[in-house]
């Protein structure tokens, strides 16, 4: 009778293992009294965006999935009735410890007692590597309709994640800011909230 939970042990450690923390985005968005939720749009780079490149196409997809999901559908070129235009930016930020620091360190130690005295040395070594760095992503989306260039929405997303860990990857940042960016479309104008 006790084997079968015995043996969902190990499976329930393992898949516990598998799921990592995944950070929290945080969105805040401006709209005018009556946003748009429908029509035609064409998505484009936002003049001067800094990380301008391949990247590009990845951020535009997500952001285009999420348009059409909350009802816009997206055309190429200018016969569209809205612009929606994109940008992201990606950053970098040192952890841990000062990085000149060598990965070795070496102790002396002494010790006199009634039975007799003793002179000791360690050496330890960090084989741990650099610690990873903190990637920032953050993109801004602004929607204008094309005939007068107004801004009827627009919204700016942010997430952390490890350097090298899966929430890092650009694909995977981008549609996770485009879905928290679009959530509850067209949200609350002037909040700032928090997407997990």
């Amino acid at each position: 009778m006790m084997k079968p939970v015995f043996a969902t042990v190990p499976l329930m450690i393992a898949l516990s293992a598998c799921q990592t923390a995944v950070a929290p985005v945080e969105v805040t968005r401006f709209h005018a009294a009556t946003p748009v939720s429908s029509g035609t749009v064409a998505i484009e780079e936002m003049d001067g965006n800094p990380d301008v490149g391949l990247e590009f196409g990845t951020y535009a997809a997500a952001v285009g999935q999420e348009l059409q999901r909350v009802g816009f559908n997206e055309v190429k070129g200018a016969d569209s009735q809205y612009r929606a235009l994109i940008s992201f930016r990606r950053s970098f930020r040192p952890t841990g410890p000062d990085q000149r620091r060598s990965p070795v360190s070496v102790g002396v130690g002494g010790a006199t007692g009634s039975y007799g005295g003793g002179l000791g040395v360690g050496i330890g070594i960090n084989l741990s590597g650099k610690p990873k760095d903190v990637v920032t992503t953050e993109m801004f989306v602004q929607i204008r309709r094309r005939s007068d260039s107004t801004a009827v929405w627009e919204g700016r997303a942010m997430t952390q994640a490890r350097e090298g860990t899966p929430a890092a990857q650009p694909g995977l940042a981008a549609g996770k800011l485009a879905n928290a960016l679009f959530k509850d479309y067209p949200g609350q104008s002037g909040q700032t909230i928090s997407v997990k």
